[in-house]
């Protein structure tokens, strides 16, 4: 009687073993690889403003002054305010491949495109006494367009639902430009024996666009942030991230100019013929190329004169020298994104 209990009571735990095996089979799911992908995308803000370089000859000032004739010197100067902010203020996004070594300790390698918002880098502003009619004018405004490659480590305390986590690493720029868009107005006096009509000016209108290249550098970037789970293989996650990415100019070159002289009557602003006009292909090698050096001295190629728009320099047929400027494309921003495991 016992053998019969004791074998129905093994069949009965082997099926309900079997039973089990089969369903944790059917529940569990298969394992992931450590591989992952993130896509994000965020908004810096500019948190360590400076004062912005040259735009050529002119310095970063809004700066308004006044035309009197009357007077000895006749430009008297208005107002004058410094010029200062960053290239780190933008939108930036970003993929990521990603290796998690263990359930704390991942690496990750970023690619990241970045478009700062435009800066207005230098004003020049001179008006007619009493009249307040603009004399001449000259507004440059730049922007940075960068890719850039961010290989990081992130720490996490490993939580399934919602993870903190922080992540350190550096930034190097792979691609970059500097663009500096410049429109100029200027009212002038005719050349002497010029065949124009008594009360005659000459209306210069110039647009130009420069492109600066950047030297290679290397920057820092650190994140802090929160992951949540929403299924077996993606989660969400924002953080709060802060760059330091200083670069130095390396050249510059022209890429558009346009440049066009107008007579016109000086009461009422009427054309009345078109004098002359300069295009890109008008311009010199050293007007239209820049190599930016640490130091200026008796053997750069600088400007040695000018006449009307036309800058002479020591060596017309070679790029012109320049001293180094610096810019920062880091900041303080805000992303968001999507995390895939493999």
């Amino acid at each position: 009687m016992k053998r019969p209990i004791l074998l129905s009571a093994l069949a009965l735990s082997l099926a309900v073993s079997s039973a089990v095996h089969a369903q944790d089979s059917k529940s569990s799911r298969p394992p992931h690889s450590k591989w992952y992908l993130k896509a994000a995308g965020g908004y810096f803000f500019s948190i360590t403003p400076g004062q912005f370089p040259n735009v050529g000859p002119y310095p970063p000032q809004d700066l308004h002054t006044q035309y009197n004739p009357a007077n000895a010197n006749p430009l008297d100067t208005l107002s004058r305010k410094v010029l200062t902010g960053s290239y780190g203020q933008g939108v930036r996004g970003g993929l990521s491949v990603g290796y998690n070594i263990n359930k704390y300790i991942a690496v990750e390698a970023t690619f990241n495109y970045f478009h700062s918002a435009k800066n207005l880098m230098t004003r020049n502003l001179s008006t007619m006494v009493s009249t307040n009619k603009v004399m001449g004018s000259i507004d440059s405004h730049g922007y940075v367009n960068a890719v850039d490659f961010a290989p990081s480590v992130v720490f996490s305390p490993g939580l399934e639902k919602i993870n903190p986590y922080v992540r350190f690493g550096v930034v190097v720029p792979l691609w970059g430009r500097l663009y500096i868009e410049t429109d100029a107005f200027q009212l002038s006096s005719p050349p002497a024996g010029a065949p124009l009509p008594p009360g005659t000016l000459i209306q210069t209108e110039v647009h130009r666009k420069e492109e600066i290249k950047p030297s290679i550098t290397i920057g820092m970037q650190g994140a802090l942030g929160v992951s949540f789970n929403v299924s077996s293989r993606f989660d969400i996650f924002v953080e709060a991230e802060y760059r330091n990415v200083p670069v130095k100019s390396k050249s510059k070159e022209v890429t558009k100019y346009s440049e066009v002289n107008t007579a016109v009557n000086a009461s009422t602003g009427a054309v009345i013929t078109q004098v002359s006009s300069r295009g890109l292909g008008d311009l010199s090698n050293a007007e239209r190329n820049t190599d930016y050096v640490t130091t200026l001295d008796q053997n750069s190629n600088t400007p040695i004169g000018q006449t009307g728009t036309v800058v002479h320099y020591k060596n017309d047929n070679a790029p012109a020298n320049d001293l180094k400027s610096y810019i920062n494309i880091g900041g303080l921003g805000v992303n968001a994104g999507i995390k895939f495991r493999l």
